[in-house]
């Protein structure tokens, strides 16, 4: 080892303000934490997913009701910002879905390699956000 090649950085105790900054989180670490994120996300937004699907199934006049919400809002809620609370939860399943079955995937392949896991990585998270973006283009009626 020469003394010109540069050292790489080791982390050992790690400063949230001073070495957060310069970290560099693999693809993995992305996918492992918007995860958690989709999940918690999910969870918490459970009781507006269960007044969507009430609305929808309860009668025609509710899904009335439920498509006019998109279009005009309820309450203080612009319809727009339904559309978008509707589209974050879009990815957030289409995400968790995915990495789900890529740790699935791993856990039954055996298949822990660095190579692996950066291009299982980034495949859930172009397959994510294609999804999202098709999805997306549907809810706000672009086709």
């Amino acid at each position: 080892m020469t003394e010109l090649k540069k050292k790489r950085p080791e982390f050992r105790n790690i400063n949230a303000f001073t070495d957060l900054t310069t970290y560099r989180l693999p693809p993995a670490g992305w996918v492992s934490i918007l995860h958690r994120v989709s999940g918690l996300m999910m969870f918490v937004l459970m009781p507006f997913i269960i007044w969507m699907f009430d609305k929808s199934i309860s009668s025609e006049l509710s899904f009335e009701y439920l498509t006019s919400a998109f279009a005009n809002g309820v309450s203080i809620y612009p319809g727009w910002f339904l559309k978008l609370v509707v589209l974050a939860l879009i990815w957030g399943f289409l995400h968790h879905f995915t990495a789900g079955v890529r740790h699935l995937y791993m856990d039954a392949t055996h298949s822990v390699t660095k190579e692996f896991g950066k291009s299982s990585a980034i495949t859930t998270l172009a397959i994510g956000l294609g999804l999202t973006v098709v999805l997306g283009a549907k809810l706000f009626g672009l086709y």
